[in-house]
């Protein structure tokens, strides 16, 4: 008995040990949480009295209201971020069908130069936007694109500078956003779940519908959630390509913010930005609870 009791006298020295490791761990994160506040939190803050500040044009005094956010969901405000949600919709879910298939084909490829050249090319066009894409997309599809006069799609109707216009070029940085974002997804799918459906009789539409499909679901909703977050936000490939023709809210904050509409309405798009924020808020809300479930099974 006493020797047991010897051989457990340096357990309690451990603890000591750990408490000093998680206090050092802690501190080693407080310049991550000192920049994140500086960074973000301040434009945040700043952002958040602007929108509830309303300022009297006559004496220059200012007050607290709700006057902004009001404004901000009437009339050519609200209509232009509902064109914005509706845009992002339509483009991620778009991606997300024809990205999967092109990500589920790189993943069962037997030649890893494919699947690390697709990889690489989606890493490099999922960055690719602003006015670099919105040029390249005129100059290719526009009035006066190369394939607009060799095809002949000005006579048929077509019209680049239009919502579907702007799809197309969404899609051409999205759909690479979520063949990275399904991948490790599929490639956490377990052979030996396929040999089993097969084993038992069922067709690969059985398997897909019944055993890989239900596991995915999460994935492919937070892939389809990040879609929308970063077509809901891009404004310079818009603001180049079809300027005021499509109603976007973020074109709506630019406007507010340089007078093109009115003068003065500096707050306004602030109370915009508070919109964004808000409807981000909602994407990252439903975001992360479905990483953490498809986490669970795939890993």
């Amino acid at each position: 008995m006493t020797v047991a009791l010897t051989e457990a006298e340096p357990a309690p020295a451990a603890a000591p040990r750990q408490r000093r490791r998680r206090a050092t761990g802690r501190l080693a994160v407080l310049p991550l949480l000192a920049f994140t506040g500086v960074a973000f939190g301040i434009p945040a803050l700043a952002m958040l009295n602007g929108a509830f500040t309303v300022k009297d044009p006559a004496t220059g005094a200012t007050s607290y209201s709700t006057a902004n956010l009001s404004a901000s969901l009437h009339g050519a405000y609200l209509t232009a971020l509902i064109g914005s949600v509706k845009l992002s919709a339509v483009s991620a879910v778009l991606a997300a069908v024809l990205g999967l298939p092109l990500a589920q084909t790189v993943v069962t490829s037997r030649f890893r130069a494919l699947r690390e050249a697709v990889l690489t090319a989606a890493g490099v066009l999922a960055n690719f936007g602003g006015v670099p894409l919105a040029f390249a997309f005129v100059a290719t599809l526009g009035n006066s694109g190369v394939l607009t006069r060799r095809l002949g799609l000005a006579d048929k109707g077509w019209n680049l500078y239009s919502f579907w216009g702007l799809v197309i070029v969404y899609l051409y940085f999205l759909i690479p956003l979520m063949v990275l974002t399904i991948t490790p997804a599929l490639d956490g799918l377990r052979t030996q779940w396929r040999e089993a459906a097969r084993n038992n009789g069922a067709t690969a539409f059985q398997y897909w519908r019944h055993v890989a499909l239900p596991v995915l679901l999460p994935s492919l909703l937070g892939g389809l959630v990040l879609l929308f977050g970063s077509a809901f936000a891009a404004y310079a490939t818009a603001a180049a390509m079809v300027g005021s023709a499509v109603p976007l809210v973020t074109l709506q904050i630019a406007d507010a913010i340089s007078g093109n509409v009115l003068v003065g309405q500096e707050n306004v798009a602030l109370a915009l930005s508070l919109d964004m924020v808000l409807v981000a808020g909602l994407v990252m809300a439903v975001y992360l609870p479905l990483q953490r479930r498809s986490a669970r099974w795939l890993a």
